[in-house]
């Protein structure tokens, strides 16, 4: 990884131990969708079709694609499984609201 990344898995480990964050993408797509989600994190390789469905149904919602893949998106948020996405309600202490999208 590079050292931007292990910025971004830092900030996500932060934000999990600190805010509110939802976890994989039926969970962050529901909470979007009550407009419960500012911030969607996305692992580099999540399924085109998914990224399509966050772009076109919820414009209102900051997408950030990482540089990342999916395995290494759940390793940082301490799950032994690959991870998505990650919504981000209340970034806590973390500063992954000062991101900006990257996805339109």
């Amino acid at each position: 990884m590079r050292k931007m990344s292990m910025d971004i898995v830092r900030e996500i480990k932060d934000a999990i131990a600190t805010g509110d964050v939802t976890i994989g993408s039926r969970t962050t797509l529901g909470a979007c969708s009550r407009g419960e989600i500012s911030l969607v994190l996305i692992a580099a390789n999540c399924p085109a079709d998914m990224v399509a469905d966050l772009v076109s149904k919820h414009p209102e919602v900051v997408l950030h694609q990482l540089d990342i893949v999916n395995r290494d998106l759940g390793t940082a948020c301490g799950k032994p499984f690959s991870v998505a996405t990650v919504g981000v309600k209340d970034a806590g202490s973390s500063e992954l609201l000062t991101l900006e999208g990257n996805l339109t």
